[in-house]
């Protein structure tokens, strides 16, 4: 059978410059990410994850905004708006610009974003 879950109805995790919107239904999770202008993972989520970097496997689609990704290797790239991208792990990633970075995230490994590791 079919699960429908609404992102407002899953779990909303809020940390400094951002919220994290997360739903599982059977074994698909999905995110709804909102990180305001200033927001940046090392500042504001290592806190919590207490990781050196970020440790989840993204896959998405960005709504609006952009954001600068640096690997752990050194090596950059920006996403945004309308671009489809993976993240892999061990990486730090912020803002850019004046505009809030909005994603939809389908990786399971956000079942543990911004908790501790």
């Amino acid at each position: 059978m079919a699960g429908i879950v609404n992102l407002a109805a899953g779990e909303v995790r809020t940390f400094e410059h951002g919220t994290a919107e997360i739903a599982t239904t059977g074994t698909i999770t999905v995110s709804r990410l909102t990180f305001r202008p200033g927001w940046r993972w090392s500042n504001d989520v290592r806190p919590v994850a207490g990781t050196g970097s970020c440790m989840v496997h993204h896959k998405g689609v960005t709504i609006s905004g952009r954001l600068h990704v640096v690997m752990d290797d050194g090596s950059e790239f920006e996403i945004g708006a309308g671009d489809v991208g993976e993240i892999p792990p061990g990486h730090d990633a912020w803002v850019v610009g004046d505009e809030p970075w909005v994603g939809v995230d389908f990786s399971d490994d956000m079942a543990t974003y911004a908790t501790p590791a």
